[in-house]
């Protein structure tokens, strides 16, 4: 019954192959953190979120005018946030990737300089948190919402019970 776990924020190169797709780029990333962290005979599970505008992958931002610029882009527009989620045991890799759409509300410039003077933009792949303050600027989603945050609980669960591992209120 797996209800004791480490946590981890491996150190792991997060450059964009050329050509990868955004499910590539963060299906690659997870299998990499998972491996990074994976002790021999444990169950590791790595993670990563990507939110894509089009064919553009907007990743954490590197300072306010890259965050405002990333919240300008999203303004009343659809975007589509992955997060992909490999599960690691005895070498063996299987994986799950989800897609949800969000689609932001038009922000006005004051709107933007408010959030930025919060915390949240800092560490987060589009510059925004859903859960926190920023679901103020999301009109509508389309798919997982913990998906969004950085970990598909119904899908990891999936992949759970693939692998007939026992987890805290398993069926």
């Amino acid at each position: 019954l797996v209800t004791d776990f480490d946590s981890a924020s491996p150190d792991i190169d997060e450059r964009l192959l050329p050509g990868e797709s955004p499910e590539q780029y963060v299906s690659r990333l997870a299998e990499s953190k998972a491996r990074v962290c994976d002790r021999q005979n444990d169950l590791t599970l790595g993670a990563d979120t990507a939110v894509a505008l089009g064919h553009r992958i907007l990743g954490k931002p590197h300072d306010r005018d890259d965050a405002m610029a990333m919240l300008e882009a999203l303004s009343g527009r659809t975007h589509e946030v992955y997060t992909a989620v490999a599960l690691l045991r005895e070498g063996s890799v299987q994986q799950v990737c989800t897609c949800t759409s969000v689609t932001f509300t038009a922000l006005s410039s004051a709107a933007i300089g408010e959030y930025l003077a919060t915390d949240e933009p800092w560490d987060k792949a589009g510059a925004y948190g859903i859960q926190g303050l920023g679901s103020a600027l999301i009109e509508r989603i389309h798919g997982s919402y913990s998906g969004i945050m950085g970990l598909p609980i119904y899908e990891t669960i999936q992949l759970l019970d693939l692998a007939k591992i026992r987890y805290m209120l398993s069926p």
